[in-house]
C-alpha cells in the first residue's frame, strides 16, 4: 500500500537509515522544502543488497479530474542520472517560486503536476542500466513489436546478463514499472487531457524529443497534436535545438512502457501525449573523450560547468510543457485544421 508522507517530519526521512544515494537524498530534501505544497507517496519499495529504496510519487496542483495533468518521469535507467538531476532541479525551482510567484500559484489552480524523478533507485545504486533483477524497464511492458527490431537492442529474453533484457515471458512487469503504470493510470489517463515527459540520456549529438510508436512504424492517432505542440514550442522558443521525431524513425523495440500506456488511452475524446527527452550524451563525450572510460561519463555530463548548462537548458523545456498542458485548449487543433496538421505530420515523419 502507498504511504502518505505529505506531513512528514524531516527527522523521520528514510535516508537516515538508508545507504547514501545523492539523488535520493536531494529528493528527500526537496520533499522537506515543499511539504506545504506536495502530496507525497511511496509508490513502491525496491530491495537491493539487503537495502530498501523508496520510489517516490509527488504531486501538486489541482487534483480535480476535470483539470489537465502532466507527469514528469526520470531515472528509469540507473546509469542515466542526468534525467533525475534535471527533474530535481526543475522541481526545486518550482517549489522555491511558489513562495512568491503569483502567476505560478494561480496556474496550479488549473493544472495537476505529478513527479516520479527516480523510478529505478536500485539500478542507480548499482550503476546499471537495468533494475536489480537485470531487467531493462523500457523493454519490460507487454507490447510486442510489429516490425523487425535490432538484435539485442530491440529487447530480448536471452539472459539477464545481457543489456536490454526484457525479463521472463508470461510474468508481470517489474515492480518499478507497475508503480509507474499505476501512477499514469490514476493521475493522467483518468483525465481528458494529459501529457508525460520521460527524461533519458545517451542517444546522438542532438537533444531529441521522441513520441510513440516504438513498436511500430505506423503513425499514432495524435500526430496532429504532436506537430501542433512542436510548432507552439518553436514560436515560444525559436532558438531551441530539440529534434522532434517518432522513436521508430531511429529503431524499434519490444516492451516500450510508453507505447503500452498510450495504447490504453485510445478512448474517444481523450488525449494523452507521452514524450521522451533523449539528451544527446554523445556531445558530452565528444567534448571530453576521456568520459568514454567511465560508465557514468558515457551517459552524463562530468564537467561541472557542462552539468549546470544542461540543467539550465532543459528547465525552459519542462516549464513550457507545464504551461502548454495548462493552456491546452488554446492550442489544440480541431476540425479541418487538425486534419491538415495530421497530413503535414505524416508527410514530414513517415514519407520518404
Amino acid at each position: 500500500m502507498a504511504q502518505n508522507y505529505s506531513k512528514m517530519d524531516g527527522l523521520t526521512f528514510k535516508h537516515i537509515v538508508m545507504p547514501a544515494l545523492p539523488e535520493l537524498r536531494e529528493l528527500e530534501r526537496i520533499i522537506a522544502l515543499g511539504q506545504a505544497h506536495l502530496e507525497v507517496q511511496t509508490a513502491c519499495e525496491v530491495e537491493v543488497q539487503h537495502k530498501r529504496f523508496p520510489v517516490y510519487k509527488l504531486a501538486l496542483g489541482n487534483p480535480d479530474l476535470s483539470a489537465p495533468a502532466i507527469g514528469f518521469f526520470g531515472g528509469i535507467h540507473g546509469l542515466e542520472r542526468i534525467g533525475t538531476q534535471v527533474l530535481l532541479s526543475f522541481l526545486r525551482g518550482l517549489l522555491s517560486r511558489l513562495t512568491w510567484d503569483k502567476s505560478l500559484q494561480l496556474m496550479l489552480q488549473d493544472v495537476r503536476l505529478v513527479f516520479m524523478p527516480l523510478i529505478n533507485p536500485g539500478g542507480m545504486w548499482l550503476s546499471t542500466r537495468s533494475n536489480p533483477h537485470g531487467v531493462d524497464l523500457m523493454r519490460n511492458a507487454p507490447v510486442e513489436a510489429i516490425d523487425s527490431v535490432p538484435f539485442l537492442l530491440g529487447g530480448h529474453r536471452i539472459s539477464r546478463h545481457l543489456p536490454w533484457y526484457r525479463g521472463p515471458a508470461d510474468t508481470v512487469m517489474e515492480i518499478e514499472n507497475q508503480a509507474l503504470c499505476r501512477t499514469v493510470q490514476e493521475e493522467l489517463l483518468s483525465r481528458t487531457f494529459s501529457m508525460a515527459i520521460d527524461c533519458h540520456s545517451g542517444f546522438g549529438l542532438r537533444d531529441r524529443v521522441w513520441f510513440p510508436h516504438a513498436h511500430s512504424v505506423h503513425p499514432i492517432a495524435h500526430l496532429a497534436e504532436i506537430l501542433s505542440l512542436e510548432e507552439l514550442f518553436e514560436q515560444t522558443h525559436p532558438n531551441h535545438r530539440y529534434l522532434f521525431e517518432p522513436q521508430s524513425l531511429q529503431y524499434r523495440t519490444h516492451g516500450d512502457v510508453w507505447d503500452y500506456l498510450y495504447l490504453q488511452a485510445q478512448t474517444p475524446g481523450q488525449t494523452f501525449l507521452p514524450l521522451t527527452l533523449e539528451m544527446g550524451s554523445w556531445l558530452w563525450v565528444k567534448k571530453n573523450p576521456r568520459q568514454l572510460f567511465s560508465r557514468h561519463g558515457m551517459f552524463n555530463p562530468v564537467a561541472e560547468h557542462r552539468l549546470h548548462r544542461v540543467l539550465r537548458r532543459h528547465t525552459a523545456w519542462l516549464d513550457f510543457l507545464m504551461r502548454a498542458t495548462c493552456g491546452h485548449q488554446q492550442w489544440l487543433a480541431k476540425g479541418p485544421t487538425r486534419l491538415r496538421l495530421q497530413e503535414r505530420a505524416v508527410a514530414r515523419w513517415y514519407r520518404p
